[in-house]
């Protein structure tokens, strides 16, 4: 049977509700919140900071650590299993790669800016969430960004091209090509493009474009959600 309609009722290039929060984690000295439909992710930065052992330093730059996780018992799908894995592994090194591209760490040398992304509640879209989320946390901590970078993923169901694919979707008993992408706005340029499944030319080049839309849509929400916490600061003073 043909995928005509959404199980959730969206329309195909709409994204399940979105929020964003920054400044949730006192201790850290950037954080973040991101949700996109029952998908939760939180982000904290904590740096520079001398990064130690000291042959892992870059004596011209600062570097990037990402960790990312999901809670065992964070949602949809098998439970996880605690502790580092191949897929968290992964998923910490590509987001890594999503986010250098935006930020300047010359300034830095011999340093570290280590992001934590913890998911305590998932229903896919995990990466890109954490993405968006830690985005958010960097330019809170006040790092040098060239811009924001924003995360969703895009894919086909059937013959169906969709936007922000939900764990039904993703686990759908027919054809279904998941595709998560990472870019900045202001210039279009992916920093992350990954795909799992087959998807022809013309359907992946619409799938960027509606990925690409709804991009410029996070962004917009991760924006708000910084000026948010700006403004009350100012307001304060």
């Amino acid at each position: 049977m043909a995928y005509e309609e959404r199980f959730d009722g969206r329309k195909f290039d709409e994204t399940r509700p979105i929020s964003a929060e920054v400044g949730i984690i006192k201790e850290a000295d950037g954080s973040a919140v991101f949700r996109i439909g029952d998908t939760v992710a939180y982000a904290a930065v904590y740096g520079p900071r001398n990064l130690h052992p000291r042959f892992l330093q870059d004596p011209s730059k600062g570097i990037l650590r990402c960790r990312y996780n999901m809670m065992p018992f964070s949602g949809a799908g098998d439970r996880v299993r605690p502790g580092g894995n191949r897929r968290s592994k992964e998923i910490s090194m590509v987001t890594e790669k999503a986010l250098l591209p935006i930020l300047n760490l010359d300034e830095f040398p011999n340093s570290v800016v280590d992001v934590f992304i913890e998911l305590p509640q998932t229903d896919a879209g995990t990466r890109c969430a954490g993405i968006c989320a830690a985005s958010m946390a960097l330019a809170d901590a006040g790092l040098t960004m060239r811009d924001l970078v924003a995360s969703v993923s895009v894919g086909r169901v059937d013959d169906k091209i969709l936007a922000d694919l939900n764990y039904k979707e993703e686990s759908y008993d027919g054809e279904v090509a998941d595709i998560p992408i990472a870019l900045t706005p202001r210039t279009g340029s992916l920093t992350l493009l990954q795909m799992d499944g087959k998807i022809s030319r013309p359907e992946l080049k619409k799938a960027l474009e509606i990925g690409k839309k709804v991009c410029e849509q996070i962004y917009e929400v991760q924006k708000a959600a910084l000026k948010a916490k700006f403004s009350v600061g100012d307001a304060h003073e």
